[in-house]
């Protein structure tokens, strides 16, 4: 943020140094060349709003649900990324009925883990509830984590499930490929049981949020939502800026928008504008020697 406001401060200074003393600084063509540093600075600016769902993920974590149908292996899954027995898994159908929530690292990805009630026609009025709380939270999640008993047929409750999946973020999970399939697919076997197949389904995670890569020391992310509306506020001003230049709008025009750009670049480093344009002026254009 420093280099960009550095850069349009050294036009904004050229500017006003230009129009106070246009005998001695000429801005024939300065319109192309200030094109040029608008162009990088946007660039970069956009860069570091690409990052802010990305920094937002690495601050707070991925919102992930886990659904499925009833005894398709949920809990299980839940207690091998735990690595500890957090959830009750039996034989029988419904054991969950409401939600379980927990913060999983993987390898640098936290997910905000939460394990729901299998998804399924009932009767039972307190399985209802949770069936119907997974709904709800399959609507918020980041990632949905849909867990399939690859050694059963699919049926009518997961054609519900696959609708409710519909356009979202989903990793579909083949479990208990330990047994003799019945249902097969180009997705990721796991055995929740026998704990294979978890590392790939770590680097589907970050190929989906990541690509490929999570850094912590080489990457600029944004995860304050004031830093992102002030990037956007400034990309904004710059946009107008190249309005100008196209529209053929004189220089002084330029200025206004360079300036609202540079105050509020600032604001996120917490840098206001004070005496900064004026000593740049006289440090670069020898203005009022």
């Amino acid at each position: 943020v420093k280099e960009i406001r550095g850069e349009i401060l050294h036009e904004i200074a050229f500017i006003e140094s230009a129009l106070d003393d246009p005998e001695h600084i000429s801005l024939d063509g300065y319109g192309e060349r200030l094109e040029l540093t608008i162009e990088g600075a946007v660039d970069r600016i956009e860069k570091l709003l690409a990052s802010s769902d990305n920094g937002r993920i690495l601050k707070e974590g991925i919102s992930t649900v886990i659904v499925g149908k009833p005894n398709a292996g949920k809990s299980s899954l839940l207690n091998t990324l735990l690595g500890e027995e957090r959830a009750i898994v039996t034989e029988i159908a419904g054991t969950t009925r409401d939600v379980l929530e927990e913060q999983i690292n993987l390898n640098g990805i936290i997910l905000n883990i939460i394990d729901t009630a299998g998804i399924r026609d009932t009767d039972d009025i307190v399985e209802k509830i949770g069936v119907d709380k997974a709904r709800k939270y399959v609507k918020d999640a980041d990632l949905i984590l849909y867990v399939v008993d690859a050694s059963t047929n699919l049926d009518e409750n997961d054609g519900e499930i696959m609708e409710l999946l519909h356009g979202r973020r989903t990793i579909v999970l083949l479990n208990k490929s330990d047994l003799t399939p019945l249902t097969t697919a180009e997705d990721i076997s796991i055995s929740a049981r026998e704990q294979k197949g978890i590392d790939v389904f770590t680097e589907q995670i970050r190929k989906m949020f990541f690509r490929g890569e999570v850094t912590f020391n080489d990457e600029v992310y944004i995860t304050n939502i004031r830093h992102k509306t002030a990037l956007q506020e400034a990309l904004s001003s710059l946009h107008l800026v190249e309005q100008s230049i196209a529209d053929g709008m004189p220089e002084d025009f330029y200025s206004i928008d360079l300036m609202n750009a540079y105050e509020v670049l600032g604001t996120i480093i917490g840098e206001a504008v004070e005496d900064d344009l004026v000593n740049e002026i006289f440090s670069k254009f020898c203005m009022g020697k």
